[in-house]
């Protein structure tokens, strides 16, 4: 069971740094904390408008497990995966503005593959496939901000 203090820190850092979800997970356990955000309920928010939530559950399913059970392909995505992002940040398609994408149609990519980084709160991580296939769409422009579990790329598996 998390403590009440930690908690409140949480909720603290949320609202000091504006961030709208902290997803937090270690061997034991998983913290999701949600508030709205101006007037805009996000996903499974409190009924009272910039209220948090703590979310706990078991650990979730590998990345890439999570990454092909995306639920509601229409018909031009059938038979593709979704790459998803693992945070709520700014997206990047490529590692500096002169540079080439890192991941475009047509590029073939597998499970170590960089696709792309997702900035949150001056903090660059990396994006990898976890899939193995040539990338048919990308789905974000650079520079726009993600949320956690917003589909980037798809890609036909192969």
């Amino acid at each position: 069971m998390i403590d009440i203090r930690k908690l409140k820190e949480l909720v603290k850092l949320m609202v000091e740094n504006d961030l709208s979800e902290l997803d937090l997970r270690d061997e034991q356990e998983t913290v999701v904390v949600r508030r709205s955000m101006g007037g805009q309920f996000v996903p499974m928010a409190a009924p009272a408008m910039h209220a948090p939530v703590m979310h706990t559950h078991a650990p979730s399913t590998t990345p890439a497990a999570a990454a092909s059970d995306t639920g509601d392909d229409s018909d031009d995505e059938a038979g593709l995966v979704a790459i998803t992002s693992p945070m709520v940040g700014t997206f990047y398609a490529a590692a500096d503005p002169g540079s080439p994408p890192f991941a475009s149609p047509g590029t073939s990519v597998s499970h170590e593959s960089i696709v792309c980084i997702v900035e949150a709160m001056k903090v660059f991580s990396e994006i990898k496939a976890e899939c193995m296939g040539v990338v048919e769409k990308v789905l974000v422009k650079n520079g726009e901000p993600v949320e956690y579990g917003q589909k980037l790329f798809l890609v036909r598996p192969s």
